[in-house]
């Protein structure tokens, strides 16, 4: 299982927790209403951290890849140069 899968699960299990205890928790509704304000507060901050992470590694993983693929076509480029080289002088 990724990562952004396992921080996703782990804060929406987070929010789900903290939502029921504080909807079952014995107090006020303006008490309770200012808790829920302060934890979605709260979750939506580490929500974005999570996306800002997931963001990050996506751009990592795509710069590799990009890197690699300019790599194989270098590779790719010389050996056709060598090969039409080999072939030159094998005809000459």
């Amino acid at each position: 299982m990724s990562t952004s899968k396992v921080l996703l699960g782990f804060v929406a299990g987070a929010a789900i927790g903290a939502l029921a205890g504080i909807l079952f928790a014995p107090d006020k509704g303006s008490n309770t209403r200012k808790k829920i304000a302060n934890k979605t507060g709260d979750i939506t901050d580490s929500v974005k951290n999570s996306f800002s992470d997931f963001i990050d590694t996506v751009k990592n993983t795509y710069s590799g890849a990009k890197d690699e693929a300019e790599e194989l076509t270098d590779k790719a480029k010389a050996k056709m140069n060598n090969l039409k080289n080999e072939a030159k002088s094998a005809l000459s």
